[in-house]
């Protein structure tokens, strides 16, 4: 039995992300440090944040995203609760993102991919790249979202 799966745009609760990460691969991809303030900020204010949910209103994807609307979409955030993947929803929200960006035909999408993402990211058609620069000085003790 399929659930019917809705995407919309939807500024989430810093609580109820957190639970979501709870339910995904995503919940290790966050320092300990000042975490809960730091995912308030994220989700007040990313560019884009869609909500995929089921038919009970559960929260079952996330896609944040930073984006200039012109030329570039950088997602920093793309999960599914692991009781629903390999359903599209991944890709969905991949699609609804770029869309609301701009659209194919004008915006680049960049992200930094976990390992184990990399398999998805390559159907949807992306290559890695090994042109990018990083400054990154910051606090990061990793732990996972229990």
């Amino acid at each position: 039995m399929e659930n019917k799966i809705t995407i919309r745009e939807e500024r989430l609760a810093a609580e109820e992300y957190i639970d979501f990460l709870k339910r995904t691969d995503l919940g290790s991809q966050y320092p300990k440090e000042r975490f809960e303030s730091r995912i308030q900020k994220l989700v007040r204010n990313v560019s884009i944040s869609l909500a995929a949910r089921n038919a009970d209103g559960l929260l079952v994807g996330v896609l944040f995203g930073v984006t200039d609307f012109a030329y570039w979409l950088y997602v920093t955030d793309l999960g599914v609760d692991r009781a629903y993947e390999k359903q599209g929803i991944g890709r969905r929200l991949m699609k609804t993102a770029h869309e609301l960006a701009g659209g194919e035909k004008d915006i680049a999408v960049y992200l930094i991919a976990n390992e184990n993402a990399v398999p998805f990211y390559e159907k949807l058609g992306m290559e890695k790249a090994n042109d990018v620069m990083q400054y990154n000085h910051i606090e990061w003790t990793g732990f996972t979202v229990e």
